[in-house]
């Protein structure tokens, strides 16, 4: 722990990799790929098995999910930890447990994830509701629906729905949409009148992917980790000294 911040513990092969930011009541954007792009669900069982384990886990590491989706071989969730280890505990645990099911359920073996989890440190004001349609609009544009209120697997019926959903735990920002459930579910579903724009999806891939921040709030996390939080602007050098770490807590 550095002022404060913190990185998530490494459960994967011990590899040089770029330490993952993790800012406690900070919101991420974490994606786990199935390996080669395999299926990861094969049967509606398959889903609800999951979504029950990653709820609980949830609960018993202190992690708040937003939005979520399940795709046939991927999964997006937009997560808040309480502590620095909770959403590497959490996709720990199920992504064992559930490797453990699946290949005994169907009659296979071997690894199951592509790896280590994908995760990026979210500024809220900036970024979050839009990652919060980033991840819900994953199946119209996989083209499996035409709208994202069609898609069983996913948070859209819980935020603009109001479906109960016990993995769904609100974002502070996403509760000022309005002054009750009903004004709230509006707004949000107002939001998806509008396409994306191809810049805020492409910042959105490129920062989860890539292991970059999305948006302003991780530059202290650059300084007490002594790590760049973007990519560099073309043609800009790579400074030659250490940034010092700030002298009190972030």
């Amino acid at each position: 722990m550095r002022d404060g911040l913190v990185t998530a513990p490494d459960y994967s092969n011990r590899v040089t990799r770029q330490p993952r930011f993790i800012v406690p009541g900070q919101p991420l954007h974490v994606i786990q790929r199935g390996n080669n792009r395999t299926v990861i669900f094969a049967a509606r069982a398959d889903y609800e098995v999951f979504r029950e384990w990653v709820a609980a886990a949830c609960n018993r590491h202190g992690c708040l999910v937003h939005a979520y989706v399940f795709m046939t071989n991927h999964v997006h969730l937009l997560m808040t930890p309480a502590t620095a280890d909770g959403i590497g505990a959490v996709m720990q645990s199920v992504g064992r447990r559930y490797v453990q099911y699946f290949n005994r359920k169907h009659d296979r073996t071997g690894t199951l994830w592509e790896g280590r989890y994908r995760a990026t440190l979210i500024d809220s004001q900036q970024y979050l509701l839009a990652c919060y349609r980033y991840i819900e609009l994953n199946p119209v544009r996989a083209g499996l629906v035409a709208d994202p209120g069609e898609y069983r697997w996913s948070s859209y019926g819980a935020n603009a729905l109001g479906l109960l959903d016990p993995l769904v735990a609100p974002h502070e920002l996403f509760r000022a949409l309005g002054h009750d459930d009903e004004s709230r579910m509006a707004a949000y579903r107002a939001l998806f009148h509008d396409a994306l724009d191809v810049r805020t999806m492409s910042d959105i891939r490129d920062a989860t992917n890539k292991a970059w921040a999305l948006g302003r709030v991780p530059e202290v996390a650059a300084l007490c980790l002594n790590r760049r939080a973007h990519p560099l602007v073309r043609g800009q050098k790579r400074a030659k000294r250490q940034i010092a770490a700030p002298a009190n807590g972030v």
